[in-house]
């Protein structure tokens, strides 16, 4: 059993200390403790020393004001640990709680299964019921306005949709013939009867372009106050329950737009437990980027033309001296920012926007027109970005560029078509600084996940979030362990006679491959560094075994996971997708491989841009940004292994500098404690048994 418990807490700019100061919230932590035991009893668990141990530091933290970062492993039952501090404090503050995950699958797992059986256990023991609810962006529900032809849309037309084609004869009652049309129709239909609106209430679901159709985008949106249909808007119904809840369930970047973009888009609340955490950061980062091309400036000129009936020629001129500018602009990161005449063509753009903006304000007699909103918005959305890439170096964001191309045969990465149009990019160069203004200012922010520390350290986590250096808020990191034997359960083989790996899989990897696969006749979950890999190595031990290899893309994601949890004999290969969420305990997956270390990819122009900056200030940027990145994807990867107490099997690395690099080191450390091994035939002689076993 791994059980550490280690604990530090840390005052943000200097050396974390050991000893902790008690508590002013005794009867808090008295308080959660008492309900966590009630729950378990009333649901039929066992009691779990971590989940314990982690019930109570989170009522603390609550209690303190003091933020939190806490490593509980799988099987700890965390989601339970926070929950039920959450729900102690909702019965004494008037403010909500907010829970924010990274993944819609771990969303739907507290919403429809954890938070329901835990407050059928627990409401006895409580003063007052406690209310739920789940909060999304606006896309995520019908908009009951462009139902009602509201809004244009850049799709066909409804009589399209539903036209039954030149050379068919009409009949009475016919409908449309088109798998769009027919998406549509159904969800119309469900329109009628859906209580929430929600896409993800849909079953099945529908495809992106018809849920276009009948969804729009928050800028996209009239809003409240102009919407013919805000009193029965699925969208502010849902935030009005969350207004109303003592309990939000929320994702990652709907946190960060209500920290970084003042929409307002939460209820105001006062404690929020961040659960993935260790996706946190790159989550705040795709929420908080932004790109802009010739051609979405095109797109946003000939709205405002069309819907707007104004005149966009200089719109259209500037756009296409940006596009000429770029032209011969080379792929990846702008080391220096954009040059004197793209920075001039830029803010022509954002001028040409300005003017067209303002030649498009609705009169005052003028009703709302969903039309004229969507065109404005597209112009506000090129405005926006224009006015963050003048002042990229100010604000310490970073640029680059990319062009369309076709994925490289080899690695499957997309190779630049230098002939392609540019699209121009910009993200922040750290997160650090906004998540401490608009997360941690202000609120009680407990993190949360399986792998927030490598080693014993929570700081390569804490300080990409903001939490160390002047001024940064004091916070305490939490390892609570896991209820698993990992030295038992499980064995880490590194293949250290391969080859370090180049191009693709090599012919030496996929031997290795084949003597695993072999050796444990199926069970084994391979995941690969990029697509094309991946299907490659299906391919060739499809024709050199017998055992059935399935592989991502060939079916939906949940599909093949059902499959692969259903045949205890039966390999599931994919890419780095697939390593959080796929949780298939017991014989199915027996065998893990991953077939390297999960290094961002060189020409990542952020990635190097964050690497570059740590090297500048003095530090090691491989160390701080590459190497710690793929520790906690490792680890991930890594953990798909050991699910329960009853579990037995192999983590197999097929890149040999797991092993022989310095930096290996580090990288173990982020993984479960797992019996070592570089000997082959210790390796293949265990999974023979396991496969015997099973």
């Amino acid at each position: 059993m791994t059980d550490p418990h280690r604990t530090a807490a840390h005052d943000g700019g200097g050396a974390p200390a050991v000893v902790r100061p008690p508590s002013a919230g005794a009867a808090d932590e008295r308080e959660a403790l008492g309900l966590l035991d009630a729950a378990v009893a009333a649901m039929g668990g066992q009691q779990r020393d971590g989940q314990h141990e982690m019930a109570r530091q989170v009522a603390r933290a609550i209690a303190d004001g003091q933020h939190l970062l806490v490593q509980a492993g799988t099987g700890t039952g965390k989601s339970l640990a926070y929950l039920v501090p959450l729900i102690a404090h909702a019965q004494a503050s008037d403010r909500p709680a907010v829970v924010a995950t990274a993944t819609l699958a771990l969303q739907a797992q507290i919403v429809g299964r954890d938070l329901p059986r835990l407050l059928e256990a627990v409401t006895p023991h409580l003063d007052r019921p406690v209310d739920v609810a789940l909060v999304k962006g606006r896309s995520n529900y019908l908009c009951r306005h462009k139902l009602e032809g509201g809004f244009p849309t850049d799709e066909p037309a409804e009589g399209q949709l539903f036209s039954l084609g030149e050379d068919a004869v009409p009949h009475p009652g016919a409908g449309p013939t088109s798998q769009l049309g027919r998406e549509v129709q159904r969800l119309r239909e469900w329109s009628e009867e859906t209580e929430t609106g929600d896409r993800d209430d849909l079953v099945p679901g529908v495809t992106d372009r018809a849920w276009r159709q009948v969804s729009v985008t928050a800028l996209e949106c009239l809003g409240a106050q102009k919407c013919p249909f805000a009193a029965e808007c699925f969208s502010e119904l849902a935030r009005q329950r969350g207004a109303e809840a003592d309990i939000v369930v929320t994702n990652h970047a709907m946190l960060a737009i209500n920290a970084f973009e003042g929409l307002n888009v939460l209820p105001e609340y006062d404690v929020v437990v961040v659960d993935e955490a260790h996706e946190l950061a790159d989550r705040v980062t795709g929420a908080v980027s932004a790109q802009l091309s010739g051609q979405m400036i095109q797109a946003a000129a000939s709205s405002a033309r069309r819907h707007c009936a104004i005149s966009v020629e200089a719109l259209q001129g500037a756009a296409t001296a940006l596009e000429l500018s770029l032209t011969s602009a080379p792929t990846g990161l702008l080391a220096r920012g954009l040059n004197e005449e793209q920075a001039q063509n830029v803010a022509l753009v954002r001028d040409a926007c300005r003017v067209a903006l303002s030649d498009s304000k609705p009169g005052e007699s003028q009703s709302a027109d969903g039309a004229r909103q969507v065109a404005r918005s597209r112009l506000m959305a090129v405005l926006e970005v224009c006015e963050r890439l003048l002042d990229a170096e100010a604000n310490r964001e970073v640029v680059w560029v990319t062009r369309l191309g076709a994925p490289d045969p080899v690695t499957g990465y997309s190779t630049p078509d230098d002939d392609a149009p540019a699209m121009l990019h910009i993200a922040p160069l750290s997160i650090g600084g906004r998540l401490r203004d608009g997360l941690f200012d202000g609120h009680t922010v407990v993190l949360t996940s399986a792998t927030l520390a490598i080693g014993s350290a929570f700081e390569p986590t804490a300080g990409a979030l903001g939490l160390l250096g002047p001024g940064a808020p004091t916070w305490t990191g939490v390892d609570v362990g896991s209820p698993f034997d990992y030295p038992k359960q499980g064995m880490l083989y590194v293949a250290r006679h391969l080859p370090k790996p180049g191009r693709g899989v090599s012919p030496e990897a996929l031997d290795e491959l084949e003597a695993l696969l072999a050796a444990s006749r199926g069970g084994a979950l391979c995941l690969f560094s990029s697509r094309r890999a991946a299907e490659e190595a299906a391919d060739e031990l499809r024709s050199r075994l017998e055992t059935t290899i399935l592989c991502q893309g060939e079916s939906s994601m949940s599909a093949l996971v059902k499959q692969f949890a259903a045949e205890p004999d039966t390999c599931l290969f994919g890419t780095m997708s697939l390593w959080q969420g796929v949780d298939v305990p017991g014989q199915s997956c027996r065998l893990v491989v991953i077939d390297r270390i999960p290094f961002p990819r060189p020409d990542d122009p952020l990635m190097s841009a964050r690497s570059r900056a740590v090297a500048q200030a003095g530090g090691n940027g491989f160390m701080s940004v590459s190497a710690t990145h793929a520790a906690v994807r490792l680890a991930q990867g890594a953990g798909r292994l050991i699910r329960t107490t009853a579990d037995r099997g192999v983590v197999a690395v097929l890149d040999s500098r797991l092993a022989t690099e310095r930096y290996g080191a580090f990288l173990r450390g982020a993984l479960p404690p797992l019996w070592g091994t570089t000997d082959r035939r210790v390796v293949l002689d265990a999974l023979g048994r396991l496969a015997q076993a099973g």
